[in-house]
């Protein structure tokens, strides 16, 4: 189910994206990050990641990840989501793509504060 109470639509399958790298942003208990938040990367999220440890721009081929970029939608953390908002460097994010148990972490009045289409 997405934060809407619907189902889960798609994130992104170019690049794949995902805790199980399916395109969606569902999650599991071993998903202790809670990959749940489906966000349209900015150069300015990006840059934000970068400076709080996770690159996500850089290329790592070692592990099938082709480096992101604006534009690219991605299956964030719900807690760098969070932190990002609260930094003032939050992304988009996609509401109907975005798995309801981001809702454990982040108000859902915060993700309609960024999202692209609230009817989704």
């Amino acid at each position: 189910m997405n934060v809407l109470g619907g189902p889960l639509q798609a994130c992104s399958r170019d690049p794949m994206t995902g805790f199980f790298r399916n395109g969606a942003c569902d999650t599991c208990a071993e998903d202790r990050g809670s990959h749940t938040v489906c966000a349209v990367m900015t150069a300015e999220f990006l840059a934000f990641s970068k400076y709080v440890g996770n690159d996500l721009s850089t290329p790592r081929p070692e592990y099938g990840f082709p480096g992101l970029k604006p534009g690219d939608h991605w299956c964030l953390c719900a807690g760098r989501f969070l932190q990002a908002h609260e930094d003032g460097a939050a992304p988009q994010v996609r509401l109907g793509a975005t798995h309801a148990r981001a809702l454990d972490i982040v108000p859902l009045e915060v993700l309609r504060d960024h999202a692209l289409d609230l009817t989704e």
